[in-house]
């Protein structure tokens, strides 16, 4: 069972695809509930210097799916449904808190809930939910 440990993994567990120019740190883990950190930079934005909402998908995808990872089971699984509500902008140069938790792994399916929460003031940027195929 693959669980990763050092921040740069987070690009392995995805799949090691286009997930490695989003620059986020991983704080903690904890069995299916992961804690990460990023700072917005020029290449997170959309053409307003704000956090692109394509990014923010991305980002509750990749750190769902670590958070998967961090389970007894330790499966990726396959997205099924993603839902994102977006709140509030995030701008270049804030630090964003990422929090991805498991609510529930069945046999076929997973279900995980994502924040994105601007660290400074502790507003609510985007929430996401991510339904994953596990397997039989």
């Amino acid at each position: 069972m693959f669980k990763p440990r050092r921040p740069t993994e987070i690009h392995q567990a995805s799949g090691g695809s286009f997930s490695g120019s989003l620059k986020v740190e991983l704080v903690s883990a904890t069995p299916g509930k992961v804690i990460c950190e990023m700072k917005v930079e020029e290449e997170h934005t959309n053409r307003l210097g704000m956090l692109h909402g394509g990014m923010t998908a991305t980002l509750i995808d990749i750190i769902s799916t670590t958070a998967l990872m961090y389970t007894e089971r330790g499966a990726p699984g396959v997205s099924v449904d993603m839902n994102i509500t977006y709140m509030t902008a995030a701008k270049v140069g804030e630090d964003v808190v990422i929090t991805a938790q498991v609510l529930k792994e069945g046999r076929t399916l997973a279900f995980t809930t994502v924040d994105l929460i601007n660290k400074a003031n502790g507003k609510l940027i985007a929430q996401g939910r991510h339904t994953k195929h596990l397997g039989s």
